[in-house]
This record gives structure tokens, C-alpha cells and sequence, in this order.
């Protein structure tokens, strides 16, 4: 993993918390192993096919420094997984948040998010931004997320700018 020390600690102890509390179990995972693989083959599926978009591997490389957060339910199968980018100014950026089809609307992405903010606090970093789509704009609203400014492209379809303070 990307962290070391007190700071790896106090996340771990967090996502065991985390797991107590639910019925899924939420893994940093580290670049370039086979869990990794699977995120990205979840957030291929979920998350580019449907725009009939595909990652390279120049793109994938320049994830090497972030954070992969996966989540599994209890028989181990990967349900969910995104990304976390850190930036200056003690910002730190959720991208590529991806739930399997047949578990969303169950609270998942909820919980996952959860997990990324705290693990972004205990990380120091006191915002947390990221680019929703504009179909999600509702379920961040409801996690305390504000837009920021106008609405914008990206991948050919409508995002805005989202903040929450840490």
C-alpha cells in the first residue's frame, strides 16, 4: 500500500469497524495485483463499456500512486471499488466509483464512500472532490456533497464539480 505507520493503522482499524457494522468488507488494494485487476475490470464493465470507452494502459499506469478501495461482500465477491487521487492543497479526489448492477440500491456505494472520506481524513487531507456524473448528482447531495460550479463534459457526458469538507 501507499501508506505506512500510525496512519495505515488507524485506517485499517477503521475498515474492520466498517465491516463489523455491515455486510460487506472494504479492502485498500494495491496497484498491479490481481485484486487491482478486478477493480478495473468492474469499473470497465460499469463504468466505460457502456460508453463504449475502453482503458489503456498509459491511463491505468498513471493510477501506480493512489488509493484502490474494493468492496466485497461476505463469499468475497468484489461488489464495488473506486479510486482515490490525491491533490494539493490538502484536497483528495474520488474518481471511477463503480457498484456491480445487481447490488445497487442496497446501500453500498453509501458505505463506500463512508470508508474513502474517513480513510481521507485519517490521510490529513481536509476536502474531499470529485467529478459525479449527472445522473448521481442526487446520491451525493444526500451524502452532504455540494456542487461547484456549472455543469461540464467529460466522457462525452454531463458532470459537475462535487465538494465535501473532511
Amino acid at each position: 500500500m501507499f501508506f505506512l505507520s500510525m496512519k495505515s493503522k488507524q485506517i485499517a482499524k477503521y475498515l474492520k469497524t466498517l465491516k463489523s457494522n455491515s455486510n460487506y468488507t472494504f479492502n485498500l488494494v494495491d496497484f498491479g495485483t490481481p485484486a487491482y485487476d478486478e477493480t478495473v475490470r468492474l469499473r470497465r464493465d460499469i463504468l466505460r463499456i457502456p460508453l463504449d470507452l475502453e482503458f489503456y494502459p498509459e491511463d491505468l499506469a498513471l493510477e501506480y500512486d493512489q488509493y484502490h478501495l474494493a468492496g466485497y461482500d461476505q463469499s468475497g465477491n468484489l461488489v464495488a471499488c473506486l479510486v482515490l487521487k490525491t491533490l494539493p492543497n490538502s484536497e483528495i479526489k474520488m474518481r471511477q466509483v463503480a457498484v456491480r448492477e445487481d447490488c445497487q440500491k442496497r446501500g453500498i456505494g453509501q458505505l463506500m464512500v463512508a470508508a474513502s472520506e474517513e480513510i481521507g481524513r485519517n490521510l490529513g487531507f481536509t476536502k474531499m472532490v470529485l467529478h459525479a456524473r449527472k445522473t448521481a448528482v442526487p446520491f451525493y447531495k444526500k451524502l452532504s456533497y455540494k456542487t461547484s460550479g456549472k455543469e461540464f463534459l467529460e466522457v462525452e457526458i454531463p458532470h459537475y464539480k462535487m465538494v465535501k469538507n473532511l
